[in-house]
């Protein structure tokens, strides 16, 4: 089983790699991601190399095996599953479980994985509206709609965010669009793209572009 930073360096260059798909992902990128030295980075990629986790070259980026792949799955499977956890049965909110998560995903328990799932009735997605991994590594991609793409008239439900930052998920509960609240956009200013909004069909208030670019509604 690969160690507990083995584990980090593979979610990060999944996670890096989801967001530019099609591009190999650079040591620098990496390396800012986990907050460590380029040297460091380059280390870790030539003993993953070395162990088939994944393809590095140089230079030139690097990408995951299939094996690789299957790893960081089963990472993200058991941050997202404990999340369900913390804020199901133990009363966390939403803002505080990213930290205990991950501590918690590096446990190497299959069976715990599989009971853990089962006893929370088999979750399709984690408190922040992200989707979890099957123990197989599929992984389901919602067609949500970001709140930036919407216009006058529009409106939807907030089914997940993109930045889950502490900072702005407690921003999101003060401005009552936790997951599940409905919204309307009323008007879309064109100085900044800020967007005038009503949540819940009764309270209306202006959001700016930054966080219409981090929500995810459908409907």
């Amino acid at each position: 089983m690969p160690s507990y930073t083995e584990e980090n360096y593979l979610k990060a260059i999944f996670k890096l790699s989801e967001a530019e798909p099609g591009q190999e992902v650079s040591t620098n990128r990496i390396a800012e991601v986990l907050q460590t030295r380029a040297a460091s980075v380059t280390d870790m990629l030539r003993r993953l190399g070395e162990k088939g986790l994944l393809n590095y070259t140089r230079y030139r980026g690097v990408s995951l095996t299939p094996e690789g792949r299957r790893l960081a799955l089963l990472t993200i499977r058991k941050h997202r599953l404990w999340e369900v956890f913390l804020v199901q049965k133990l009363g966390f909110n939403w803002d505080e479980v990213h930290e205990v998560a991950e501590e918690m995903e590096h446990i190497q328990s299959p069976l715990l994985v599989r009971r853990l799932d089962e006893f929370l009735g088999f979750p399709q997605t984690d408190p922040h509206g992200d989707p979890i991994p099957t123990e197989e590594g599929a992984i389901l991609r919602p067609q949500n709609r970001l709140v930036a793409d919407l216009t006058p008239g529009d409106f939807g439900t907030v089914v997940a965010v993109k930045n889950t930052s502490a900072s702005f998920l407690q921003y999101l509960d003060k401005v009552g669009l936790c997951l599940g609240a409905h919204l309307e956009v009323l008007d879309k200013v064109s100085f900044d793209n800020s967007l005038e909004i009503k949540v819940n069909k009764n309270k209306t208030t202006l959001i700016s572009a930054e966080v219409s670019r981090n929500l995810f509604v459908t409907g």
